[in-house]
């Protein structure tokens, strides 16, 4: 359950939400109307202005204001959101059916992988298309605009290893301008054609869905860009809760969204010479400049708030088995959600630089957006099928009610997006493919590697009975021993053992379990069971948003007799070193991946947070 929150904090919040949760949203009026009506894919007419602006309404209406603010925020895990978040809800949902779970989780893998590829595209796309203005306030700048974006995502990359603590303050107050110019924009041009507001009803929808099945399909694929950075509603959800996202969606950024595309249907009515640009043609030429800064500030701050996302996801996949361990940083010493992982960071900009290259126009990777931002959306719907159906415990028709709607809306916006793969759509899915392969090697070389020192390990119990009858030479101290299983015994005990034939005075056996919740609290973080001879078995649980502490934990062990002291207290911990080998397991290369990813994961002892200077490590091999 969450807790409540205070209500002096609610405008604060709301404040934040608008600032980090709707920066992707909340840029897409740059880039999202001019799409649909890019090189005449859909033809410049009254029917056609009125029909696309009745499906920009109602698919804000549906998708966000509906499916995420209405029904996917109740799908809360312990107070969080995100798709890894839902993940960990539904498998747990289905955890009685296990060949279902294992489905699921394929599943939100996957999603979770395309992510990844949507935190390349939104930052590049996003920049591109606000220093695009630069073409409307002077077209002789067109040369400028690809290395002007380059330099701006180098400096946001570069600044963020010091975190969004020092920065973030502004987002908020930075987007609400953002908003209001949006609103402002579109007010003025809906005053001179008031009647563009007819467009709300839906019947202008319908008519042109039905009265131009092909054009209508066409728009869609692009349609689907005004809901980008729907996503970011629910991951954020932990970080300002529900009531300020939703107050935040109602009382500015809808309203402002949508009278910003209807100024800009209102234009092309009037103007339809300015389809090439419609955002900043609404604007008058003193304010193009100013413009083009606060858009260029606005995609920054949707940028960063992506790129942060990303950094979170990967702490959580870490956490939950999915990733190797990475060097993580942590940028505020007040919140403990704000990482930088410098491996993420440079793989991000390293490939937001080839879009940018490559794609080189906004409109060019508008082609490559909508393909990943649709099929999170469907693995989303789907998974919140499973968690209120065996979660929640909801009578079957109600699921399908609740849930089949939305699926089937995101299924045609899947479809009018998956006609795009050779336009760009590979890009995303492309990298998406690749995070998979990546994700699912590394959690099967996990097993492969937990099966292996299973084989090969002795019982805990039955081999300390045995050291006991003639036991070793005891030397003060006490030695902390991490063991990936409970009930094995641990090869680093069996080296100490070998070379330097002595046994600590007392002696814990560490096994670190990490759990498809957020947080779990102090009060259940240790289990702990006596072996005798003053040795221990402790299990210590965090959830995947905890960060992992052992020597924090163990402190929750004092008075309950296991000596502690900081001074004289040793780590033992295993270096295996993994032997690809043919035969049953991973094929070769998917073998070899997973060495090299085993290779060059970050040290235990750091992920742990273990005194470095109190750390022994002891090899061992292990042939998969």
């Amino acid at each position: 359950m969450t807790q409540p929150r205070p209500t002096s904090s609610l405008a604060v919040l709301t404040l934040g939400a608008i600032g980090v949760v709707y920066g992707d949203i909340g840029t897409s009026p740059l880039y999202a109307l001019k799409e649909v009506f890019a090189h005449g894919r859909v033809a410049l007419s009254e029917e056609s202005i009125f029909g696309v602006l009745s499906l920009v309404f109602w698919t804000l209406t549906v998708i966000v204001g509906l499916k995420y603010v209405a029904l996917i925020l109740r799908a809360d895990n312990n107070g969080e959101g995100g798709l890894i978040a839902m993940l960990a809800l539904a498998s747990t949902a289905v955890a009685e059916r296990p060949a279902l779970r294992n489905r699921l989780l394929l599943v939100g893998v996957f999603g979770t992988a395309i992510f990844f590829g949507d935190g390349v595209i939104t930052p590049a796309i996003s920049v591109l298309s606000a220093v695009e203005g630069l073409e409307v306030a002077a077209p002789g700048l067109h040369r400028w605009i690809v290395p002007i974006t380059l330099l701006v995502l180098t400096v946001l990359f570069i600044v963020q290893r010091h975190g969004t603590a020092s920065v973030g303050k502004f987002f908020g107050p930075v987007m609400v301008v953002w908003f209001a110019v949006l609103a402002l924009l579109g007010v003025q041009h809906i005053l001179t054609n008031p009647a563009v507001l007819w467009a709300l009803n839906p019947v202008y929808a319908i008519k042109f869905l039905f009265a131009h099945p092909a054009t209508s399909f066409v728009a869609l694929g692009a349609l689907v860009l005004c809901v980008t950075g729907a996503e970011a509603l629910y991951a954020d959800m932990g970080h300002f809760g529900k009531r300020p996202i939703r107050i935040a969606w109602f009382s500015l950024a809808m309203p402002a969204l949508v009278l910003n595309y209807f100024g800009q249907g209102a234009l092309l009515l009037a103007h339809p010479e300015n389809v090439n640009n419609p955002f900043y043609e609404m604007a008058p030429q003193w304010a193009l400049y100013p413009l083009i800064a606060l858009a260029t500030c606005a995609t920054v701050i949707a940028s960063q708030a992506l790129i942060t996302a990303a950094f979170s996801i990967t702490k959580q996949a870490i956490q939950l088995g999915y990733l190797p361990r990475m060097h993580i940083l942590h940028t505020s010493v007040k919140e403990a959600g704000q990482v930088y992982v410098p491996v993420v960071n440079w793989g991000l900009y390293v490939c937001i630089v080839f879009a940018v290259a490559l794609f080189g126009s906004s409109g060019k990777l508008a082609g490559a957006y909508g393909i990943a931002v649709t099929v999170d959306m469907l693995i989303t719907t789907t998974m919140t099928f499973f968690v209120i159906r065996y979660g929640w415990k909801y009578p079957w028709f109600v699921c399908v009610a609740a849930t089949g709607f939305f699926f089937v809306v995101d299924a045609v916006f899947f479809a009018a997006n998956i006609v795009k793969v050779f336009d760009g759509g590979w890009f995303p899915l492309m990298i998406g493919g690749v995070m998979f392969t990546l994700m699912m090697t590394w959690k099967d070389g996990r097993q492969l590697m937990r099966d292996r020192l299973r084989d090969d390990a002795i019982d805990l119990v039955s081999f300390l009975d045995a050291v006991f009858l003639s036991p070793p030479a005891r030397v003060t101290g006490t030695a902390v021993f991490l063991v990936s299983e409970q009930g094995l015994t641990p090869n680093a005990l069996l080296h100490n053992l070998k070379h330097n034939k002595v046994l600590h005075e007392t002696n814990v056996f560490v096994t670190v379990m990490h759990h498809e919740v957020p947080w779990i609290g102090f009060d259940r973080r240790v289990e702990m069971t006596s072996l005798g001879h003053d040795c221990w078995q402790v299990t210590l649980h965090f959830g995947f948003k905890n960060d992992p502490d052992v020597p924090e934990a163990l402190n929750l062990l004092r008075g309950r007799g296991v000596r502690l002291d900081e001074m004289e207290t040793s780590y033992f911990l295993s270096r295996d070193i993994v032997i690809p080998s043919l035969g049953e397991g991973m094929v070769m290369w998917r073998e070899k991946m997973f060495a090299s990813m085993h290779h060059n994961a970050s040290g235990a002892a750091d992920f742990l947070s273990l005194p470095t200077n109190r750390v022994v490590e002891l090899g061992s091999k292990i042939e998969i």
